[in-house]
């Protein structure tokens, strides 16, 4: 009688284990680490001659209704400039935020200039989230690269408010298979 507990434990264990949620190898690895700016022409020129490569293109995204572009659970057409350098295996982003509706210019309008997420490349974006949702993370801004079309280099982005237990944002990039 006393091995029947002991045998209920050891078959529940694997059910435990594989109800689990699985850490995506993505988390392993920070990617990116993104800075919000109110000049992008004047922080990429710093930043590439602190580095010592050319400054960055700057670009500007779509509008965020033709992204997908979700903020705080609503729609939302907000746009930014874009700059990115390559620093070792961390990108650099330097966010200029254009109009209202967004994590960027949120972070910008109450806290200025400063670091304002770090992303991770993960496998899986839905397991991602949810590990980041079960830890008790909000999910607050989320769209696509580009609009949904049939080009490789697209792919989701999704931010996590997780300021007050780590200091700041984490973003989640997943980048469609390649077709």
């Amino acid at each position: 009688m006393k091995r029947f507990p002991l045998l209920l434990l050891a078959l529940a264990l694997p059910l435990a284990a594989q109800n689990a949620l699985q850490r995506d190898p993505g988390f392993r690895t920070v990617t990116q680490v993104a800075l919000v700016t109110k000049n992008i022409e004047a922080s990429a020129e710093r930043w590439a001659k602190l580095i010592g490569v050319q400054t960055p293109k700057i670009t500007t995204t779509k509008p965020g209704e033709e992204v997908h572009m979700m903020y705080q659970g609503k729609p939302s057409n907000a746009r930014a400039k874009l700059a990115f350098i390559q620093a070792g295996q961390v990108t650099i982003e330097i966010i200029e935020p254009v109009g209202a509706g967004s994590a960027w210019k949120k972070f910008l309008d109450e806290h200025g200039e400063g670091v304002h997420h770090i992303a991770f490349h993960v496998q899986s974006l839905d397991n991602a989230r949810a590990q980041l949702k079960a830890q008790g993370y909000e999910e607050i801004h989320s769209g696509r690269w580009e609009p949904d079309s049939v080009t490789s280099g697209n792919g989701d982005y999704v931010y996590f408010d997780s300021t007050k237990a780590l200091g700041l944002m984490i973003e989640l990039l997943h980048e469609d298979s390649k077709k």
